[in-house]
């Protein structure tokens, strides 16, 4: 049986595979699990918000009745990104915190992730105790026993100032684009990066339930691109629908990924003295210009696996800082316990106020090395690994890039797919080789 939890939680089809059963059912094994120990005075506390997909109303529905059936006081925040209610489980003493939150993908689909005290997402051994509680009968509260629900209505001003903190050098001057993905940050991101002091125009910013992530936000760059060119910004922020990630836009329209945006945090807390160990913590798929620029300006760089999760953990092991995605999470751990949208973009535009400088100049510390992903589906994951025609393949295309290029074949977490990724000194040979490699995979398919 396949595991219910994937890289960033439970994620699936809303109604179909992500049902108001299966919520009701995860919520109270959630609180099972994550106060096991019994160390606390009166009811266990659980924070929980969503983002705004119509599907996300029936299950909060049935997740927060789920928590309180098993003795959970609850408050709920509402509409808010992934990193706020992260940092609301902790700022209000909570025993865990839910999000209700499919990230960047289509409407349609919808997940639930948790964070245990303090703000933190779960370990895997935990997930697993959650599933294996899943079909066990439990001695239900009965009476006063039962938990309370509420409204936290000060949730969202509480999370604005909290992001405000963060930063201490005035926006003014910078003219900035926001694509909120018609998601959780549509009003908290405009709203701080206003109160920091820059000139907002949001897009993609009036969420019906129906429209998240539909051809905008961080997955679908062009209208930021298209904004920011005609209202002569200098840079555009993308976040995805739960807004844990920024990517960025230069004054040109050129797309800044979160490799670029790690490397500018990484120099500037560095120059600051706030970089721990002079070390970002990367993954597997940060592109290896990344790991030049680093190498060059004496930064080490520490390797997770793919998902801001297992990002934290490195940097939680190693007492480090700051750590991130390519895909545009990015963690700033003296602010955030997971990966904040909204907190990253507020940095790298004080970062361009404090230097004077573009973010095209800001991002040119590093310099891309051409990259090919190609998702290849319908793949039996299990016969990647005992595929011996399929290790031959990539030997080969290793041997071919040499120390100039890289090879990654990587099963996704979140969707039914195996990735390949390859990094050459030039376009057209990662190209090829890409597609030999996604042809070696495919060919998985018949056997």
């Amino acid at each position: 049986m396949a595991r219910l939890f994937g890289t960033d939680g439970v994620r699936g089809l809303a109604n179909r595979e992500l049902t108001a059963d299966l919520a009701m059912g995860l919520g109270s094994a959630a609180v099972r699990v994550l106060t096991a120990s019994g160390n606390r005075s009166g009811r266990p506390l659980a924070v929980v918000g969503r983002d705004p997909r119509a599907s996300g109303e029936f299950l909060e529905a049935a997740l927060v009745a789920g928590l309180a059936s098993a003795g959970a006081d609850v408050a709920i925040v509402g509409v808010e990104p992934t990193p706020a209610v992260a940092f609301l489980t902790a700022h209000l003493g909570a025993d865990l915190g839910v999000m209700i939150s499919a990230s960047h993908n289509a409407m349609p689909d919808n997940g639930i992730k948790f964070f245990s005290r303090g703000g933190h997402k779960l370990a895997d051994d935990l997930e697993d105790q959650i599933e294996s509680v899943l079909a066990q009968t439990w001695d239900r509260p009965v009476g006063a026993s039962v938990g309370r629900v509420r409204t936290e209505s000060e949730a969202s001003a509480t999370y604005l100032e909290h992001l405000l903190s963060t930063v201490s050098t005035s926006l003014s001057g910078i003219r900035v684009v926001v694509d909120c993905a018609n998601g959780a940050a549509s009003r908290v991101a405009p709203e701080a990066l206003r109160r920091a002091g820059a000139e907002v125009i949001a897009i993609h910013a009036s969420p019906d339930g129906l429209n998240i992530n539909d051809g905008c936000g961080s997955t679908h760059m062009s209208d930021l691109i298209a904004a920011v060119r005609e209202n002569k910004a200098d840079v555009g922020i993308a976040h995805d629908g739960d807004a844990d990630r920024c990517l960025a836009v230069d004054a040109h329209g050129v797309v800044v990924d979160g490799d670029q945006i790690l490397a500018i945090l990484s120099l500037s807390m560095r120059e600051r003295g706030v970089l721990a160990s002079d070390t970002v913590v990367a993954t597997v798929m940060s592109n290896l210009g990344f790991h030049i620029a680093m190498r060059e300006a004496g930064v080490s760089v520490e390797q997770a696996g793919v998902g801001d999760r297992y990002v934290l953990e490195a940097m939680r092991a190693g007492s480090y800082s700051l750590g991130g995605e390519q895909s545009g999470h990015v963690i700033m751990s003296d602010h955030a316990t997971t990966g904040d949208g909204v907190l990253t973009a507020l940095h790298v535009l004080e970062r361009m106020s404090v230097t004077g400088s573009s973010l095209e100049e800001l991002a040119g510390v590093m310099t891309r090395l051409p990259q090919v992903l190609i998702n290849v589906s319908g793949v039996d994951k299990s016969k990647m690994a005992s595929s011996p025609e399929l290790a031959e393949a990539v030997a080969l295309a290793e041997a071919e890039l040499g120390s100039s290029g890289r090879v990654l074949l990587r099963p996704s977490g979140t969707e039914p797919l195996v990735r390949v990724m390859v990094e050459a000194v030039s376009a057209d040979q990662a190209q090829q080789v890409a597609e030999r490699l996604a042809a070696s995979v495919r060919a998985l398919l018949s056997l």
